[in-house]
């Protein structure tokens, strides 16, 4: 339709028709703004910015002169930085088969009891291959390094290989950054020679680096803890091992497969499990047994078998079982305590502590042994011995003892009085089997 026939059927003059289809739009009012104190301000500002585009807005406002509200100039420098910052494209990270594993400690946000009345949170170690994507975990009780060790073991155990690398954060069990480089906890060091794998400890604030285990995280949180309740630790580490048996199979649209369909390749350029023992990781103490046949792990106390008062007992825990044995004899086997500040007391102890004969005999002995090679009256020892209301069987201890501590005793005195001590803790053993 001609120009003029439009004018002549809407009205108008046959210019407006001749804006109108220059126009790229429908016509719009538009009010011109009133400006900005900092307009007069701007082509100084695109100066600074082209020398210098990280330059702050404070030193901005000073190179200008700026006397008005650093608000105002701070919006504007906002929007002209942008144009003066070269280039920053994020590259998409891809993994080798066997290349690392990431690690994080998650809190799950749920009450676990934990006993003796007891509900908290304990950590779950959560470890996620970068190439496969398989997810393994495992709650522990505490973030002691003797724990996160054994965790860690439990999931590269899942995992069923040992990667080449495993990434951490600045945990205190792991390590952390001291003059501007990573360094790694002793016991963890220990550890990852044991594996012959190498850590990366990411920067301190940089949660990205790790960013695998962080999304994994967010889906234990979001798929694994809804509509649960648990009644132990046990029974978390039970259901876990189920969800993530589901998990593993499930397609994933950034690897266009599930994690179990990539786990095999994963496995084979990883390194084999070494032939760690259990005994080798977790607690280890050595003590010598006080008089009240207790021995303190992780803020609660376990019980010994009060025939090796007096003498060192060597502890071993993991993350199931705490135990005490006296030169290579089980003295002591709990269940491990996840509460705090508990004293878990095997009754088999207590009766032997009160009712067992040569209880007081064996404990005299001991302390005998733990004196040196200085020399005790007999009247001192025949007053403890009998003073302790021991009777049956002190006769043949109380001479080996008494004749080995005499006024006159020479330096055969200390092995008589070992031999004396073995032969107490051996009755009582005996008598315990």
């Amino acid at each position: 339709m001609p120009i003029k026939a439009i004018a002549r059927v809407l009205g108008v003059s046959k210019n407006t028709v001749r804006r109108a289809l220059r126009a790229g739009g429908p016509p719009r009012y538009e009010r011109q703004g009133p400006g900005s104190i900092a307009d007069a301000a701007e082509p100084r500002i695109r100066e600074l910015l082209k020398a210098y585009p990280q330059m702050p807005a404070t030193v901005i406002a000073e190179r200008v002169g700026w006397e008005n509200s650093i608000t105002v100039l701070r919006e504007r420098v906002r929007e002209l930085r942008p144009a003066y910052l070269p280039p920053d494209p994020a590259s998409r990270t891809s993994y080798e088969p066997g290349e690392l594993a990431q690690c994080d400690l998650w809190f799950p946000p749920a009450s676990i009891p934990l006993g003796a009345g007891h509900c908290g949170s304990p950590p779950v170690l959560v470890m996620v291959s970068g190439y496969s994507r398989w997810l393994a975990g495992r709650m522990i009780p505490s973030r002691e390094a003797a724990d996160v060790i054994l965790g860690q073991w439990e999931v590269i155990c899942q995992l069923g290989a040992v990667p080449r690398a495993l990434v951490w954060d600045n945990e205190g069990a792991v390590g952390a950054w001291h003059g501007g480089r990573p360094v790694l906890a002793r016991e963890f060091q220990a550890f990852r020679g044991l594996l012959g794998t190498s850590v990366i400890q990411c920067r301190p604030r940089d949660p990205e680096s790790k960013g695998l285990v962080e999304r994994a995280n967010g889906y234990l949180e979001t798929s694994f803890l809804p509509g649960r309740s648990f009644t132990g630790p046990a029974d978390f580490n039970a259901q876990l091992a189920s969800w993530m048996a589901t998990a593993n199979t499930r397609f994933r649209r950034r690897l266009e497969c599930a994690p179990a369909d990539r786990i095999a390749a994963d496995r084979a350029a990883m390194a084999a499990l070494p032939p760690v023992d259990a005994a080798q990781l977790g607690w280890h103490k050595q003590v010598r047994l006080p008089r009240d046949y207790y021995v303190r792990l992780d803020a609660s106390d376990y019980s010994v078998h009060p025939a090796v008062i007096g003498r060192k007992v060597s502890i071993h825990a993991d993350l199931d079982r705490v135990k005490a044995r006296c030169e290579g004899r089980l003295v002591a086997d709990h269940e491990r305590c996840w509460a705090r500040h508990q004293t878990i007391t095997d009754p088999a102890h207590a009766e032997a502590a009160r009712c067992c004969p040569s209880f007081g005999v064996s404990m005299l002995a001991s302390l005998a042994v733990s004196a040196g090679g200085a020399a005790k009256p007999r009247r001192r020892v025949l007053a403890g011995l009998w003073g302790s209301g021991c009777r049956r069987g002190a006769h043949s201890v109380v001479t080996s003892v008494t004749a080995a501590r005499a006024e006159d005793s020479s330096a055969m005195a200390l092995p008589a009085v070992n031999a004396a001590s073995r032969a107490a803790t051996a009755m009582l053993l005996t008598a315990r089997g």
